[in-house]
């Protein structure tokens, strides 16, 4: 059993990052229906929030299969489910492609309460398109967004809260940063960071995922979450590799305005 690797090249000015993900093969991949008691984990333990996505989804058939396991016992236990979209072409073009990724992802939808990813996300895996976007995202328009969030929480009456980062780069080293998430029938923006200057990127979605989950849970109120999520990953894609190094105080600073002055 091995574990699995991701290669990064940081991107810098014109030269944009590359991740090269090497997952064949290991334990992950290898997990199947049957192998976690989940009414044990969501009934006994009281386990308040699952979170997966597609990454996972894309390493095999079987993990693919143990999401929904996990998402339906979720349902059944009352227990939270957060999802984030993911799409990596290259993890599932060894089995499908796009068009699997799409079956997939729309059967695990129906189960999903926070459901989160950004434009290519949404159009990949769930089939929803965001009108005048063109492929480099080099302009966002917040109200096409809003409206593909109308229309995926319509198709999904499931849905909760949707979420979507609002990413337009401009280069490898200065992209302009926001969010906005949809809950409780009404949709909530996060200030947007215009030439967010970047050190290494990889990490900012997954930070804005787990701080806008961390609003939601602990807060129970969607705008702060979204903020939340927002400076999280705006400050992870300050520090190197994948893992956030920022903490609660640093995120709550920079939700409140903080700026960039040296602390003694």
């Amino acid at each position: 059993m091995r574990n699995g690797l991701n290669f990064t090249e940081r991107g810098f000015s014109l030269r944009g990052a590359i991740g090269i993900p090497d997952r064949g093969h290991t334990a992950a991949s290898q997990l199947k229906p049957g192998d976690f008691d989940w009414d044990y984990i969501f009934g006994k333990l009281g386990v308040r929030c699952l979170h997966t996505g597609g990454i996972f989804a894309g390493l095999s058939d079987t993990t693919a299969q143990l999401i929904l396991e996990a998402v339906q016992a979720a349902r059944k236990n009352g227990t939270i489910v957060s999802y984030d979209l993911n799409y990596r072409p290259s993890l599932w073009k060894s089995f499908g492609g796009q068009k699997k990724a799409q079956v997939v992802n729309k059967e695990i939808a129906h189960y999903v309460d926070v459901m989160i990813g950004n434009e290519e996300d949404f159009t990949a895996c769930l089939g929803f398109e965001v009108e005048g976007a063109d492929e480099h995202l080099s302009t966002i328009d917040v109200s096409a967004f809003k409206n593909m969030i109308a229309t995926a929480v319509k198709t999904y009456p499931n849905f909760k809260v949707a979420a979507t980062t609002l990413r337009v780069v401009k280069s490898a080293s200065r992209n302009d940063w926001g969010a906005i998430c949809w809950a409780q029938g009404a949709f909530f923006e996060a200030p947007n960071r215009k030439d967010l200057e970047i050190l290494d990127r990889v990490g900012g979605g997954d930070s804005f995922a787990s701080g806008l989950i961390y609003g939601l849970l602990t807060l129970n109120d969607p705008k702060k979450a979204v903020e939340y999520g927002a400076a999280h990953g705006a400050l992870a894609m300050t520090t190197p590799g994948d893992a956030s190094m920022a903490s609660l105080k640093e995120v709550e600073a920079l939700v409140k305005g903080g700026s960039a002055r040296v602390q003694r």
